[in-house]
């Protein structure tokens, strides 16, 4: 199995190679902007450097969000085109799953995770997961002020007098740093907090089923059209 990884959903830009097994080549590079231009060029180095060319994959996996509106497009034309040239099937990934799979196992281990997504806004998109990293239900967005409450609503003991382990992940982590640094048994994930293009190769390779390539939205994306002209 031989997967080409792409992430533009954030704040980076990355193209990884999994094959049988283990990811083999991975080109990141951390931008706000400019992924249009750098994405193509550092897909086809990690293709060059594994000696792999487009019709040798099998399938081609992208994050499909949520996260920005220009940069997750990016990622996923690139993968629409790379699969429409060479025939292969593209499976979407969120940006949610790439983060926490990304992970380390001694960082979150025995706790829950919640995942925050940087959504541009003052409301972070939000996931939390079970310590075994299945989803303890949808993804949403909250004012941080609102996410103690509605964390000890979830994460109470069957006794209703304790509160689980957390672990807070992701980019849009700052911004719930004031609300849950008093929060008991709480800590924040040491890594840049932006989905990885490695862990997008590999959770393609392993699923069967991904996301359909489009965008993946928890809101309506800030776009207005152009106003016609008399």
């Amino acid at each position: 199995m031989r997967v080409l990884g792409l992430d533009t959903a954030t704040s980076g830009c990355s193209a990884a190679l999994w094959d049988d097994g283990a990811v083999t080549v991975l080109r990141r590079e951390p931008m706000a902007r400019g992924q249009a231009e750098a994405l193509v060029p550092l897909a086809q180095a990690a293709l060059a450097e594994a000696g792999c060319a487009f019709d040798s994959l099998d399938r081609i996996a992208v994050t499909v969000g949520p996260g920005a509106f220009t940069g997750l497009r990016i990622a996923l034309a690139a993968a629409r085109g790379f699969a429409l040239a060479a025939g292969l099937p593209v499976v979407g990934i969120t940006s949610f799953d790439a983060i926490v799979h990304g992970l380390p196992e001694a960082e979150r281990d025995g706790r829950a995770v919640l995942v925050a997504v940087d959504s541009r806004r003052t409301e972070p998109f939000l996931q939390l997961f079970h310590p075994d990293l299945t989803p303890f239900g949808e993804p949403t967005m909250l004012e941080p002020a609102a996410v103690p409450g509605w964390l000890g609503g979830l994460l109470a003991d069957d006794a209703g007098t304790g509160t689980a382990p957390l672990l807070v992940a992701g980019d849009g982590a700052a911004a719930l740093r004031p609300r849950l640094e008093g929060r008991a048994d709480t800590a924040f994930a040491a890594g840049p907090g932006t989905p990885d293009a490695a862990v997008v190769a590999a959770l393609g390779a392993r699923r069967e089923v991904g996301l359909p390539a489009q965008p993946f939205y928890l809101r309506p994306p800030d776009v207005s059209l152009p106003r016609k002209t008399a």
